[in-house]
């Protein structure tokens, strides 16, 4: 179907500047491997994994198929007081991949910003239910992203996403990690910026270590630009939230599932939290579904009362909806039988040395990368923060065919797991070619 003769007008798009979308759109109508298609059967080679999520690739067989049969069986399952199998199969199965047998419980929403709402209320929760009735702050971080919910847009960082609205008390953060002048151009970790962490004590100290229930933060901040923690950061972080009795949440939206190269995050830095959200590449993108993974000592506290009760007053509908199910047992089986998470791992260094090439290309004031993910910070125009980084990701779609995800200035890259050498070249040539004409 042609672009004119649809009716683009009364669909509201989500973190789009929609006048200007419609006006020119970007369509995209169907997907294969790691192109999409545009209306006029263009491909469309996909550097970020849709939107960080389908890292197994489009239309992977044994992902589709399950969730026509599971369809095709039983379309959905009510999820309050009963289940179905595959419910259970899937927190198995997901906990498997977890980074220790610490934990044993997996709870089910719909979205990312779903799972970090439900891991906050279950932290102030958890502190209430071990006596510890004053614990009911949340700590974040500037910068941060924690999807759109009341709960994740006051734990984040993010001015924008906060702008308009009333933001919940009990919330307060710690300075963030990007300095140009000690870690531009840094390959993984940089070597400067340990004490940052302790910024956390400073917070701490304000309030009062009595009063805070969890500290949240996503290992690597993805949706502010890819920055990457420092050394020795986060292994500090998970030092100071066990000296005061603060539970250690880690939002893994992005990270999860092989995108460092490691099931999770918490394995590639080898610190280990308390919780763990995540969702994204939990279906490859498939079927919206997101979880939070707690601890034993977690789940075991809510059980202390008449068995016959509800031990926790949260949930969703389409709690571990069976096509989602069917479809993250299929993306679990995908990532280990193709060998995605290792192959991510052995093309971490390729992936790095390319993106580092374009270093002194046009406008780029920064490179930063760590796993398959790669950050590349453009100098803003004057007084016109993003337009430059607007540019760029519109040019590279109509004129180039290739789909980039853009933060303020910065490009923002996460390409399926399944990407060859040659895609990243191809990437990187692109991007030295239309960088330098914004």
């Amino acid at each position: 179907m042609k672009n004119e003769q649809m009716n683009l007008e009364h669909l509201w798009m989500p973190f789009s500047a929609n006048r200007d979308f419609k006006s020119k759109p970007r369509l995209m109508n169907a997907a294969n491997g790691l192109y999409y298609q545009k209306p006029d059967g263009s491909p469309v080679l996909d550097g970020t994994a849709g939107l960080w999520c389908c890292n197994a690739g489009h239309g992977h067989e044994k992902i589709v198929t399950a969730i026509q049969e599971q369809a095709a069986k039983m379309d959905f399952g009510p999820s309050f007081q009963l289940g179905h199998p595959l419910a259970f199969k899937a927190a198995e199965r997901l906990l498997k991949l977890a980074p220790s047998d610490a934990f044993q419980y997996a709870f089910f929403t719909n979205s990312g910003s779903e799972a970090v709402d439900t891991a906050l209320k279950i932290s102030m929760a958890y502190q209430q239910h071990i006596g510890h009735t004053e614990k009911t702050m949340i700590i974040g971080r500037e910068r941060a992203y924690h999807g759109v919910g009341f709960g994740g847009i006051t734990a984040g960082g993010l001015p924008s996403n906060k702008k308009y609205f009333t933001l919940l008390p009990g919330f307060d953060h710690i300075c963030h990690t990007h300095d140009l002048e000690h870690n531009a151009f840094s390959k993984g970790e940089p070597s400067w910026g340990k004490h940052l962490a302790d910024d956390l004590e400073r917070v701490i100290e304000k309030h009062g270590a009595d009063k805070i229930a969890a500290f949240i933060t996503e290992p690597v901040a993805g949706s502010t630009g890819i920055l990457v923690p420092p050394k020795g950061y986060l292994k500090r972080i998970r030092e100071i939230c066990d000296t005061h009795n603060i539970l250690l949440i880690f939002d893994e939206v992005i990270t999860g599932f092989g995108r460092l190269g490691t099931p999770f995050a918490a394995q590639y830095f080898d610190v280990e939290p308390d919780m763990i959200t995540c969702a994204k590449g939990l279906t490859s993108g498939t079927v919206p579904m997101g979880a939070v993974m707690v601890k034993t000592e977690i789940y075991d506290a809510f059980q202390q009362g008449d068995a016959k009760a509800i031990d926790l007053f949260h949930g969703y509908t389409y709690s571990a909806h069976p096509l989602a199910a069917a479809a993250a047992l299929a993306a679990i089986d995908v990532y280990s039988e193709d060998g995605l998470i290792d192959r991510a791992a052995d093309m971490a260094s390729y992936w790095e040395d390319a993106m580092h090439s374009l270093r002194g290309v046009g406008s780029i004031i920064d490179i930063r990368t760590i796993g398959l993910m790669a950050g590349i910070e453009m100098e803003a125009r004057d007084g016109k923060v993003g337009a430059r980084g607007y540019d760029v990701f519109t040019d590279a779609f109509h004129e180039q065919d290739l789909l980039i995800r853009i933060t303020g200035d910065t490009v923002a890259l996460s390409p399926p797991l399944i990407i060859e050498k040659e895609h990243i070249d191809q990437i990187v040539e692109i991007l030295r070619k239309i960088i330098p004409n914004h």
